[in-house]
């Protein structure tokens, strides 16, 4: 009977798919069309996004564990209520908000931005409890700055109402303003492409790509980690997921070929923390970033592979002279991989280079190129599948079928837009609270005036603050809420707003590694069952050329402002300079412990001259003797770990 059909569909996994077919198709068409503006987008998409990520956290074990099933599902009803309530007023009277009633505001205007107010601070506190507690305090702060006794902190304070109309209906900032719109279109564009890969599983097959790639030595098999994590960080905005979705395959592969559990867990975290400087995505900082610049996201991204190279090749060179001071060099056995597996990581990487082209060689738009790619990805995912299901018959596809690899591909679209969108929309609540209590103009003077004293000092008390910051938000916040407060300064003192934006982007990156939290080494180490505060030391001792890079960039602002030769330059000295003291830290050069000592020592310094030294004659003259000597170290550091194995007993 109908009735009973219509029982049997209409489930949670069903609302969350119709749902996220509503907000997938209308991105798309909006990428293609532009139709209303970004304003519109989001006023009218912000209550499906929502509604969506309210149904994935009951999906997932309730939103309030500790209430009966009953009233949580009488709680998500009331909160499903109130989006379809905004998303109604909100669709109905755009034009009225947005235009004539400006700064007039009607009961029901009101009314409804206390309520989405109230949702949105409601999910933040159960999805982001660290930015909730700092918005309570920001909201008291607002209302009642005239009580501080503090001269720095006091301001006039402001009405309720004022607090709700600047987070909602004023669509300037807020849940509905730019952060907002940032996450709804240039990044719901770009993670057309991680939809596309998670929902054909390319994501798997990169990883087991990787391993295959590194071939039979036991010393290559950390190198997986890095490899694995460089491909999964261009799609993926997250440290921690990274290191989920990667160290999931590559820890336990360690551990079985005689990796510590330690180092296993610290390689990881230093792989999937490159993740977030690796474009086209970036942290999805880079999005922000382009905003802020006013300059097209490729031009972003440009400066991004330059970070990202200095970072990986200093990475990958910690990786290797620790793997064989720890692990034997027999041989291992070399992995099969089926063709299938080989194809859907190719169309990945195919992607990625189509994307670049579209962008940097055919000037396309970030939105436009994103659903392009997007579309070719998932025509070639499809093509692929069913040749392999219905031509070949491989056994491989036995267990896929096409309609539920897509619907996969279209609610993982939706799931991870509507994650962003209430990081970000809390975000906005954020930064407009800052702005209407002048507390950025305060904070600004202030570092305005130590960079008077020196701008050494500036940058300094800008690092020291991300670093206070990244250690309760994650990049992405920490990188916003610095760029408001900071680059300002940084650019009337003289410093290049591209070395002021890298600058603030490496600090929100460290800050995910920085103690003393780390999420990524939290979900490494849980993984590889090592201790938390090992792994994270040893993640950072890996990093320390990279944390070193973050001031560099002041001294070869080549690397980031200048794209092409110059940069080329610049990033293959700060790589060299990054690489010489990496192996200063981890290589060995001598048996003498004293010389050995010594020797590092001088390669160390010599690599801060070339990274520091205001004269890149100077720098250029001190690299071409810092390039050989690491090669001649990491020789003699191979020799001496495969004479030590020899000689140890059987």
């Amino acid at each position: 009977m109908l009735s009973d059909r219509i029982k049997r569909y209409t489930n949670l996994n069903n609302a969350i798919f119709s749902l996220s077919i509503i907000m997938f198709v209308w991105l798309c068409w909006y990428f293609y069309t532009g139709y209303g503006g970004g304003s519109e987008l989001v006023a009218n998409l912000v209550p499906i996004a929502l509604m969506i990520r309210i149904l994935h956290m009951h999906k997932d074990g309730f939103i309030y564990k500790r209430l009966p099933p009953i009233a949580n599902h009488i709680i998500v009803l009331s909160y499903l209520a109130v989006c379809l309530y905004a998303f109604y007023h909100f669709h109905t009277e755009y034009e009225q908000i947005s235009i004539w009633r400006q700064g007039s505001y009607t009961r029901e205007d009101f009314i409804m931005g206390l309520l989405v107010f109230l949702l949105v601070m409601e999910l933040s506190r159960v999805a982001h409890s660290e930015l909730f507690w700092m918005n309570v305090v920001l909201v008291v702060y607002t209302l009642w700055g005239y009580l501080s006794p503090i001269d720095f902190f006091w301001h006039p304070g402001t009405t309720f109402y004022r607090v709700i109309t600047s987070s909602t209906v004023e669509l300037a900032t807020g849940i509905y303003g730019l952060y907002a719109q940032i996450a709804l279109t240039t990044i719901a564009a770009f993670l057309l492409l991680a939809a596309a890969a998670n929902g054909f599983d390319a994501q798997g097959a990169m990883v087991n790509f990787m391993r295959r790639i590194a071939g039979k030595s036991r010393h290559t098999i950390p190198q997986t980690a890095v490899l694995a994590s460089t491909a999964v960080g261009m799609i993926s905005g997250s440290g921690a997921a990274n290191a989920a979705v990667t160290g999931s395959f590559t820890i336990p592969m360690m551990k079985r070929y005689g990796v510590p559990p330690v180092f296993a867990a610290a390689v990881e975290t230093g792989a999937s923390m490159g993740g977030l400087i690796m474009p086209p995505v970036m942290a999805v900082a880079g999005f922000v970033m382009a905003e802020f610049l006013g300059v097209s996201y490729w031009n972003v991204v440009l400066r991004g592979f330059s970070l990202a190279f200095v970072y990986y090749s200093s990475l990958s060179l910690s990786v290797y002279l620790v793997s064989i001071s720890l692990m034997p060099a027999s041989p291992i056995e070399r992995t099969t991989m089926p063709i299938y597996e080989q194809l859907k990581t190719a169309i990945f990487f195919f992607g990625v280079i189509y994307l670049t082209i579209l962008m940097g060689v055919f000037n396309y738009g970030e939105q436009i190129s994103g659903l392009y790619t997007g579309s070719v990805m998932l025509g070639l995912f499809i093509l692929l599948f069913c040749y392999f299901k219905y031509v070949r018959k491989d056994p491989v596809t036995k267990k896929d079928a096409i309609f539920k690899n897509i619907r996969t591909m279209i609610e993982m679209h939706a799931e991870m837009t509507s994650y962003l969108l209430l990081l970000l929309s809390t975000l906005g609540i954020m930064i407009g609270l800052f702005t209407v209590t002048g507390f950025i103009n305060r904070m600004g003077g202030m570092l305005l005036q130590i960079g008077e004293f020196h701008i050494i000092a500036l940058i300094l008390m800008a690092w020291i603050f991300g670093w206070l910051v990244g250690a309760g938000l994650p990049p992405t916040a920490t990188y916003i809420v610095l760029a408001v407060i900071v680059i300002e300064p940084m650019r009337k003192v003289g410093i290049d707003p591209w070395v002021a934006h890298c600058f603030v982007f490496l600090v929100a990156v460290w800050g995910e590694l920085s103690p003393p939290t780390s999420l990524a080494a939290a979900v490494a180490a849980r993984i590889a069952e090592a201790s938390f505060m090992k792994t994270m030391w040893q993640a950072l001792k890996m990093c320390l050329p990279i944390t070193i890079m973050t001031f560099a960039i002041f001294t070869r602002s080549d690397m980031v402002v200048n794209p092409g030769w110059p940069q080329i330059a610049a990033t293959l000295l700060v790589a060299i300079a990054c690489c010489g003291i990496s192996f200063s830290i981890f290589g060995k050069f001598v048996h003498g412990r004293g010389s050995n000592i010594m020797l590092r020592a001088a390669l160390g310094l010599a690599s801060l001259v070339v990274l520091f030294h205001p004269d890149k004659n100077v720098s250029l003259m001190l690299a071409v003797i810092v390039l050989p000597a690491t090669i001649y170290g990491v020789i003699r550091h191979r020799r001496s770990a495969l004479l030590e194995s020899d000689l140890q007993p059987a």
